[in-house]
């Protein structure tokens, strides 16, 4: 089994249960789709950036993470570079193939970059540069996926294992995406 570096989740299984099932959503969500059945972990494989923007004369950094198998998650945003200590090495097929080329992923980022700093206002952007940086490694974003269901297909819902939070359509496509293209290649 294929051993893989992830940032260190902020979230247990039995806590991810408990979130995934518990409150009016969890019993909102068991009516609707059937009571949760099983959860399983899940690592989506980011590569980090070290962006630099250039606006005004004003310089600014920060460090984003684009998903790398396909690129079309938001960015992962970093407070700091993760530390040692907040990654753990983990054995797992339960993670899709990057498959993105690098200097694509660099492209996405600047361009992502872009899109949100002109939604906060095209006529701010003065004398506009953005470089991006790889930063070696890559590193996977752990998640907690629920499936649940009673009896026709199953339905699931992801939680950010880190940030405690539950993702919405485009990781759930990715997730979806990378099962059923699995599924096919099993014997």
């Amino acid at each position: 089994m294929p051993s893989i570096r992830s940032l260190r989740p902020n979230v247990s299984r039995e806590e991810a249960v408990q979130q995934l099932s518990a409150g009016a959503l969890g019993f909102l969500r068991d009516r609707a789709f059937g009571p949760l059945r099983s959860v399983a972990d899940f690592y989506i494989p980011f590569q980090l950036f070290r962006v630099t923007i250039t606006n005004g004369g004003k310089q600014h950094e920060q460090i984003l993470g684009i998903d790398r198998v396909n690129g079309s998650l938001d960015p992962y945003r970093f407070d700091q570079l993760p530390a040692a200590s907040d990654i753990v090495c983990v054995a797992t097929r339960n993670t899709p193939t990057a498959s993105l080329d690098p200097e694509l992923a660099k492209g996405l980022v600047v361009t992502k970059v872009q899109r949100v700093l002109f939604t906060t206002g095209f006529f701010r952007m003065r004398g506009l540069h953005i470089s991006a940086e790889p930063l070696p490694g890559e590193i996977c974003v752990p998640y907690w996926v629920g499936f649940r269901g009673k009896g026709g297909p199953a339905r699931f819902s992801v939680l950010d294992a880190v940030r405690r939070q539950v993702e919405g359509s485009r990781v759930k496509f990715l997730l979806q995406n990378w099962l059923t293209s699995h599924s096919e290649t099993l014997p």
